[in-house]
């Protein structure tokens, strides 16, 4: 969905289409430091440290490096690699201290149908039941984060996880927290059931179009400074 927003053809090449796209490294990135995060909330609280998170570290990479043999060309210094992550690793336990507290669900999937012909689903990073019932839902993002004026875009797709949840356990989320280990900023917002309905309402607008563009088979290009960091700009009929 959030392809097809940026960017209709993009979402053409990727979902309809299904054209294989070159791992990328901020992507692979992203998936390591998550990778080492979930591990670390299956320890027990007193090892919830950045010693432990360090010496998971390099097990993670290696289970990435096993599962796509073709990371071996996209990091070409692995110790500039290792040393990335783990000062984002640093950043982690500036902002949060795992031990004062219990996860409850790690990549915890999340689905519902929106309606006959759109299904939703989503992948959590974290989410905490606090003893009094209270839900905190958490997501990482290893890069900074984002200008004054733009957090409210951020944190949709918190609103959609929140939705799908209160949905699915009539439990409505007390917090939504983003993490931006890039800068180390938080970014917090506690959802209201009006903001909810909202973005329900959004989904569901964004379903219709991409249900028409596949009826009409029309698809348009979107230009933007994305541009510049997509891999099909080659072949994209906007720069053609």
């Amino acid at each position: 969905m959030n392809d097809f927003t940026n960017c209709p053809q993009l979402y053409k090449y990727r979902a309809i289409d299904q054209l294989p796209e070159p791992p990328s490294v901020d992507a692979e990135r992203g998936k390591l430091i998550h990778a080492v995060l979930e591990d670390l909330f299956e320890e027990r609280s007193e090892k919830r440290t950045l010693d432990t998170a360090l010496d998971l570290l390099p097990a993670a990479w290696k289970r990435q490096c096993e599962t796509q043999p073709e990371l071996a060309q996209l990091v070409l210094d692995q110790k500039e690699w290792i040393d990335r992550a783990s000062a984002l690793l640093a950043n982690y336990f500036e902002l949060e201290q795992p031990h004062t507290f219990e996860s409850t669900y790690r990549e915890l999937h999340l689905e519902k149908n929106v309606s006959e012909e759109i299904y939703l689903h989503g992948y959590v990073d974290r989410l905490d039941i606090a003893p009094t019932g209270e839900v905190r839902i958490v997501d990482y993002k290893t890069g900074k984060s984002p200008k004054p004026g733009w957090e409210e875009k951020a944190l949709f797709q918190l609103r959609v996880y929140a939705l799908l949840y209160w949905q699915n356990q009539g439990v409505l989320p007390r917090l939504l927290k983003l993490i931006y280990l890039g800068d180390r900023k938080v970014i917090e917002s506690s959802p209201t059931e009006a903001q909810l309905k909202s973005a329900e309402k959004i989904l569901t607008n964004i379903g219709q179009e991409i249900l028409t563009a596949i009826e009409t088979m029309h698809f348009p290009t979107k230009k933007s400074r994305l541009c510049d960091w997509c891999f099909f700009k080659t072949i994209c009929p906007a720069h053609n």
